[in-house]
């Protein structure tokens, strides 16, 4: 067959020999003339747009295949929304919000303009409903209402933003609002989107499906996803489209095909068309060069700076009333953040690790937010953590088991710390009161089942500021799988919990 096709080749080169030299030169010409203009056809939205800018990366190796212009500034338009919904899944890995949590929308969120879901001030939807429309119809209000939940105002939300973006290594990034609207201020790069893209697959593979959505119901609409290549080019799977009149046509990719991924970024598009044009050709010339080889772990997962003011509270993991003595966490300066595992389960490289609080009775009928700081929450100590170093490679400056010391009824040692659990262990929340801790540890192994039977609840006494807190946690698990698997089981069951090696 190769012969054949190689006969029929060459016939065709020499048939072509026998004419006339100035057919033969017009025949070449037109065959140069018509690769000059896909050359030019695949660079024309740089050269003829000068708000163009583009990148491709292998999402495996984190090599970049394909720039133009991708340090240069440009307005993210609604790609914006990528940072409200990294914020979001992380609210919801935390256990801060569920898919269920309430998102009221404020004044400010219902007179956003289109798109929007059309939702008045008072009403209100849900995180799940939330999170869908803004992945498909880009719902302004929706987003904005999200990011007032989250953060207890867009502008500081936008802070928020800006702070998780530069713990990402988006060095070039600045928010001011939660939807992408017009602002002169809020700025990005090629490569910044990229590095999001990238890190909400990574970060968030349980969420990451909501960007295939295509459509949804919301009450008697449905819903259709503003993104046209989705079922259309083989092998994308999201992940966001944006548009502003400043910006032009944006959009960001995801593609995995054949053992191979990327993830594509175009921005200052002149129309919907080319810029889903430009998106199409480089996903057929840089796919097949992507690597099948990496692990693809390549954006840290870290917490963001501090923001630059007073902090304000989000939610508990738990909405229960609980025994007094979780109530003595308000008098306490807890961190949001431990110096613990240097890599996390999934295998990522991290500096800390979100840490979650047995929760008190909330000051505010706002499931997330009150109007003061409560200091058993997830975020809002995160200032005075950040100013303590944490020296590489250890677990906690801490105490294990540790106990008041009591005064001896006859002359004895005084007792010994309980040796360390080593290996793989999992976290379920902390409290100040050890007796509460274990009592937390023994409500989740009666829920836990098989996954926990053999595991060993242990508190971790950990100094803050003169106060001490006893984390709560199961050590004796035979590898990583068995630690996952049984923070699967508990998750199942509304208990948070994260998997760490020690």
């Amino acid at each position: 067959m190769r012969m054949k096709s190689s006969v029929v080749s060459q016939s065709g080169f020499l048939d072509l020999a026998k004419r006339p030299f100035g057919a033969f030169s017009k025949m070449v010409g037109r065959i140069v003339l018509a690769g000059a203009v896909a050359s030019v056809a695949f660079a024309a939205p740089a050269l003829a747009n000068p708000k163009y800018s583009g990148i491709v990366v292998d999402a495996k190796t984190g090599k970049v295949l394909y720039g133009e212009d991708a340090d240069e500034l440009r307005y993210p338009a609604s790609l914006t929304k990528m940072m409200t919904l990294y914020l979001a899944f992380e609210a919801l890995e935390a256990g801060r919000i569920t898919k269920s949590t309430p998102v009221p929308f404020s004044k400010n969120a219902s007179s956003e303009p289109p798109s929007k879901l059309g939702v008045r001030a008072g009403q209100s939807i849900t995180v799940e409903q939330a999170i869908l429309s803004l992945v498909t119809r880009s719902a302004n209000d929706a987003s904005t209402a999200l990011g007032e939940l989250l953060g207890g105002s867009e502008q500081r939300f936008a802070r928020m933003m800006t702070n998780k973006a530069r713990a990402l290594g988006m060095t070039r990034t600045t928010y001011r609002n939660a939807n992408g609207l017009p602002n002169t201020e809020q700025r990005t790069t090629a490569r910044d989107q990229a590095r999001l893209g990238l890190a909400l697959r990574q970060h968030f593979p349980q969420y990451y499906d909501y960007f295939s959505t295509r459509s949804f119901r919301f009450g008697k609409q449905t819903i259709g996803n503003h993104n046209r290549l989705l079922g259309n080019v083989r092998g994308v799977d999201g992940i966001k489209t944006g548009y502003t009149r400043a910006s032009g046509f944006n959009l960001v990719t995801s593609a995995q095909l054949d053992g191979r991924s990327i993830v594509a970024v175009v921005m200052g598009g002149t129309s919907g068309a080319s810029r889903d044009a430009q998106m199409r050709r480089l996903v057929a010339k840089y796919m097949p060069t992507a690597s099948r080889r990496g692990g693809g772990n390549l954006i840290a997962e870290t917490p963001a700076a501090p923001v630059a003011e007073e902090p304000i509270a989000v939610a508990q993991v738990t909405e229960a009333p609980v025994a007094s003595p979780v109530a003595a966490v308000a008098g306490l300066d807890l961190p949001n953040t431990g110096p613990v595992p240097a890599v996390r389960y999934n295998g990522e490289n991290t500096n800390s690790v979100q840490m979650a609080y047995a929760g008190t009775k909330r000051a505010s009928d706002n499931p997330v937010l009150s109007p003061k700081i409560v200091p058993n929450t997830l975020d809002a100590q995160s200032i005075k953590l950040s100013r303590q170093p944490v020296a590489a490679g250890m677990v906690d400056a801490q105490i294990t088991n540790s106990v008041p010391k009591r005064e001896p009824v006859a002359p004895e040692a005084e007792p010994q710390a309980a040796p360390q659990p080593q290996g793989w262990v999992i976290q379920i929340g902390a409290t100040p009161d050890k007796d509460q801790a274990m009592t937390l540890l023994g409500n989740a192994k009666d829920k836990g089942g098989k996954a926990l039977s053999k595991a060993t609840p242990f508190t971790v006494a950990f100094s803050n500021g003169g106060a001490q807190v006893y984390r709560a946690r199961f050590g004796g698990f035979d590898d990583q799988n068995a630690a996952v698997n049984a923070c699967k089981a508990l998750k199942k069951k509304g208990i948070s919990c994260w998997a760490a090696q020690q």
